[in-house]
């Protein structure tokens, strides 16, 4: 089966879409149990009338034993997604595209709940219990704790810092460390930073340099903490003179951030003690006086490439000095959810992007490109699924 691509740079013919109808793959295993599972989650974390319940379980028996039907008709986006699945439809799931089908599952997921409908579930997050209970954790209260020791450090000793924490996201614990540049898992052999470019991405945001920062955000929650910490960073050192958040419009896989999220965030920021309260309030007011501002654009939430990204997203992206994406969704529609040689160069693949990007990823699918065949045979040796773990990350720039 082949994918509708306008590639130019890469050969992607040579690089097969990955698909989920393979028993054992990581893909498969999104389908066949995390799938079922988060609907279940779902069903009992709201007190979902039986309609809901009946929609979902319907929607359960698809994904298990059905092919891929079509939105119902009446449904606002039908005819969008008729065009994007017009040759999935009718098709096991697990046949489809892997980036296609998890997209199009969350898509039902939410159609199933009542999201965009006209009751009185309409626009009620069905993932909002999950991220709000872990903003409340102990984790959190440690994490932002940790922040105080960070206030006396030199300011390239704490940009490190920061931006690992950003990159680990849900292992900010980690990052926080003022040995941030070490590696925070593996060994000498196979670091568990399988990619480094990070003195490149200081370089393109020099101390004064009047540069526009456009963040395209992943998870709320735990992870999306450590990058508003350091969206200020970039602001308060002046690497940045403003930072466009870009967000998703609507709930987008299970814990995708929205502007309900950054507030959730920005709050949690603001009723801790010490650093972390001065940061939430500095966050505050830049919003206030638009250094940091926060968009949302429909593309966010769909399952295409960046390659097909709409004009005036595009133009946005192209007036910013560096457009940074967190996460591995983001890599995924960034490089193509493809089997690519993972010595592949990275640069040549992002090369339609609009302006430099740079990548902060923690390793959770099949898909990396631009490794050194060193680096790469040291993970191979160190028999670990070190692609889906999340034990490993990236950090890779093309100016």
């Amino acid at each position: 089966m082949t994918e509708k691509t306008s590639r130019s740079s890469g050969d992607a013919a040579g690089a097969p879409v990955i698909l989920s109808n393979e028993p054992g793959s990581f893909a498969w295993g999104v389908l066949a149990k995390r799938h079922p599972a988060l609907i279940q989650q779902v069903r009992d974390a709201f007190p979902y009338g039986r309609r809901k319940h009946e929609a979902l379980d319907a929607l359960l028996n698809e994904i298990t034993n059905g092919v891929m039907e079509p939105l119902a008709p009446g449904e606002y986006d039908r005819e969008r997604w008729a065009d994007w699945g017009q040759e999935h439809f009718g098709r096991s799931w697990y046949d489809a595209p892997f980036l296609w089908a998890e997209s199009y599952f969350y898509r039902r997921l939410l159609g199933a709940v009542g999201y965009f409908g006209t009751g009185p579930w309409q626009g009620v997050d069905p993932f909002a219990p999950f991220k709000r209970a872990e903003l409340r954790g102990k984790a959190v209260e440690d994490e932002l704790r940790s922040l105080d020791a960070l206030v006396s450090v030199p300011a390239d000793e704490r940009a490190a810092a920061l931006l690992h924490a950003s990159l680990w996201g849900n292992r900010a614990d980690l990052g926080f460390r003022v040995s941030a540049g070490k590696p925070v898992a593996g060994d000498a052999a196979a670091p568990a930073l399988v990619a480094d470019d990070s003195a490149l991405l200081w370089r393109l945001l020099p101390v004064g340099g009047s540069s526009t920062v456009a963040v395209v955000a992943d998870n709320a929650g735990r992870e999306l903490i450590p990058d508003l910490i350091l969206i200020d960073h970039l602001l308060e050192q002046r690497h940045a003179e403003q930072v466009v958040l870009h967000l998703k419009p609507y709930p987008y896989y299970v814990s995708d951030a929205m502007t309900a999220d950054v507030v959730d965030c920005l709050r949690r920021l603001t009723e801790a003690p010490g650093e972390a309260r001065a940061i939430g309030g500095r966050l505050w007011k830049a919003m206030a006086a638009g250094s940091l501002e926060v968009r949302t654009h429909p593309f966010f939430c769909a399952p295409l490439s960046y390659e097909d990204m709409p004009e005036d997203l595009r133009g946005e992206l192209e007036s910013a000095t560096l457009t940074i994406l967190k996460g591995d969704l983001n890599y995924r529609r960034l490089v193509g959810d493809r089997l690519w040689d993972a010595k592949t160069s990275f640069a040549d693949l992002t090369a339609y992007f609009p302006g430099a990007v740079a990548a902060l990823r923690t390793l959770k699918s099949d898909v990396i490109i631009g490794l050194e065949q060193e680096a790469l045979d040291a993970l191979e040796r160190s028999g670990v699924a070190w692609r889906t773990s999340g034990t490993h990350a990236l950090i890779q720039v093309r100016r």
